[in-house]
């Protein structure tokens, strides 16, 4: 069986002792999750997205099964950045695993003000998500290549730690917008983000979801992350890439790194399975095995074209 530190891979200049992250979303303030699963199986851990203040989300429903996948409309509920600093920030290390902070905001100026106060705790990165609701212009700022620039420039010029950005699936201009990013200070994306869904509950005719359009994720979106990781690393082969989506065992975290990933992002899977990042792992370490690969880096796009 293959040992966690031959496990290890790396995001640029960022090492993980495996290519498990826990997705942003998915863990709570991780803090919370490290009480019910072990971070271990992890190389990191991605706390929910906070805002320069409260922001309350929308009012429920909020979450919705829908067949093999879900759908969510929490609306980035979270109570400021300084709350958590305060909070949740003394307990960081207690937690097993080095935790990244992620940043939303409605302006680049905001999520650089998020970025700062992050940087003043034991984070060891920013993840911007850039797939959060710009509530000023009524988009994504992951859907605009020019936008999601300005907004990881702000967050650069607030901090010097790792930083990666969070894009969205839901555009088909996802290059120029992971290559725009890049020059604008991104050390690594993070591909990608639930896709637009919606459903209805045909006895009462009401929406699955208060806002009735959400975010929809788990294992049907896998091909879509899929597409998503290989057309970046295709195309800009240098930009380290986590990729996310529909991810619940070793064989998905395999086809993730071939397709060009440096790590793969586990979220969904956890409100089913919270210890799943463990099970991942064995799987993985058997994969290793049974192909005689010594070093996980090597399946890292190593896709063999027809």
């Amino acid at each position: 069986m293959k040992t966690l530190t031959e496990l290890g891979t790396r995001l640029g200049g960022y090492s993980l002792r495996t290519p498990l992250v826990a997705a942003c979303g998915t863990v709570g303030s991780v803090v919370d999750f490290a009480g019910v699963a072990d971070l271990q199986a992890y190389g990191a851990a991605v706390a929910k997205s906070v805002s320069p203040t409260p922001w309350a989300g929308r009012k429920p429903p909020r979450l919705a099964a829908t067949g093999d996948g879900m759908l969510n409309g929490i609306g980035i509920q979270n109570p400021g950045v300084r709350a958590w600093r305060d909070e949740i920030g003394p307990q960081l290390g207690s937690v097993g695993t080095d935790v990244w902070g992620s940043a939303v905001g409605h302006t680049p100026e905001e999520f650089g003000e998020v970025a700062a106060v992050l940087s003043t705790t034991s984070v060891t990165a920013i993840e911007a998500n850039l797939s959060c609701p710009n509530l000023e212009g009524g988009g994504m700022f992951a859907l605009n290549a020019k936008e999601a620039a300005r907004v990881v420039a702000a967050v650069r010029q607030a901090t010097d730690l790792p930083l990666g950005a969070k894009l969205s699936p839901n555009t088909e201009e996802i290059v120029p917008i992971a290559s725009a990013v890049a020059e604008a200070g991104a050390d690594w994306v993070v591909l990608g983000n639930t896709v637009w869904g919606a459903g209805f509950d045909i006895e009462t005719r009401r929406p699955l979801l208060s806002g009735v359009v959400g975010g929809y994720s788990g294992r049907p979106i896998k091909p879509i992350a899929l597409r998503c990781v290989w057309e970046v690393s295709s195309s800009v082969p240098d930009l380290p890439i986590v990729g996310t989506g529909g991810v619940a065992s070793g064989d998905d975290v395999v086809e993730f790194l071939l397709a060009g990933a440096s790590a793969v992002g586990v979220g969904t899977a956890h409100f089913a399975s919270p210890r799943i990042g463990e099970r991942i792992m064995r799987q993985l370490a058997k994969y290793l095995q049974r192909h005689r690969i010594e070093d996980v880096t090597e399946l890292i796009g190593a896709v063999q074209p027809w």
